[in-house]
């Protein structure tokens, strides 16, 4: 989208659409004077139903709800897919008018990473394994723009959706240390009626890899039948959860593993709440879905 078309578009909103840092770090210290309570929805656009979630339940919460959009280069890779990532700003934009947003924060990269930046923010050890194995420096650019759009959009609080487990985990981490004094809030996974985890990478699916990425679902939901019939051993639950996964010719397990629901430590054994998260190539489309699997008293 050209500039030009962008502020066409934004003229017709219903509500302000920010693009210069200073400006919207000023407009949310009128409000917090004001004692308005801000909600912050980061998100890199694309929104699907699962973005459209957190922007109500945040409705629900603040005085004033900022949707970002941003599509943040320091948290992809060399080989990944920056340049194709789906955008459609217009449509993202009117979207979060019918969920009621209040301000849109909708910076350039420039604005974001001026020249000669060389401050990033890392979270150690939650960050190493995962999505931070197999994506090296992913979570220190999350981490890193999620402090900035903290800087500037100053909420108390902010949503984030617990798809990416991971990322969640990080950035509580990251509030605490930091002092940041923002409530970080996960809403559960908003899914497809037939169980695939709504995701903006969804797009790049075609049809038949699309039935494929049901795997993921299938699996998560046989690792849990087998904890609820009584397993416990990890390597048990892992092979169930990666056999419907391993039946799809299209189908391949970046990874697949069983930690502590609370510090991402592995465990040999279930015997408390642990999440199963797992990272899947559909052909060439990354996928990554969780569930947090609890023993139960039988």
């Amino acid at each position: 989208m050209t500039a030009h078309l962008a502020d066409a578009v934004a003229s017709r909103l219903p509500f302000e659409v920010v693009r210069d840092p200073r400006a919207m770090r000023a407009r949310v210290e009128d409000l917090r004077r004001d004692g308005r309570i801000i909600a912050v929805v980061p998100t890199m656009g694309f929104l699907h139903d699962g973005h459209l979630a957190l922007l109500r339940a945040a409705r629900a919460r603040a005085d004033v709800v900022v949707l970002t959009l941003f599509v943040n280069p320091t948290q992809f890779g060399p080989n990944e897919d920056l340049g194709r990532y789906p955008r459609d700003e217009a449509g993202d934009l009117a979207k979060a008018a019918a969920c009621g947003v209040d301000l849109a924060f909708v910076p350039d990269v420039a604005a974001m990473y001026p020249p000669g930046s060389q401050t990033f923010v890392s979270v150690r050890e939650l960050e190493q394994p995962m999505c931070g194995e197999k994506r090296p420096g992913h979570f220190t650019g999350v981490a890193t723009v999620v402090t900035k759009l903290f800087a500037i959009t100053q909420p108390h609080v902010a949503f984030f959706g617990e798809k990416d487990y991971q990322q969640l985990a990080i950035i509580r981490r990251l509030a605490l240390d930091l002092d940041l004094d923002v409530e970080i809030v996960g809403h559960p996974i908003v899914r497809e009626p037939d169980g695939l985890a709504m995701s903006s990478r969804n797009a790049y699916l075609e049809a038949d890899q699309r039935r494929q990425a049901l795997a993921l679902s299938a699996g998560l939901a046989a690792a849990e039948a087998a904890v609820a019939a009584g397993e416990r051993d990890s390597a048990a639950i892992l092979a169930a959860a990666r056999a419907p996964i391993a039946a799809q010719p299209e189908a391949r397990i970046d990874y697949l593993e069983l930690r502590d629901a609370a510090d991402l430590t592995p465990i040999g054994r279930l015997e408390g709440p642990a999440v199963l998260a797992m990272a899947v190539f559909v052909g060439s489309t990354r996928l990554i879905d969780n569930r947090v699997l609890a023993p139960t008293s039988r």
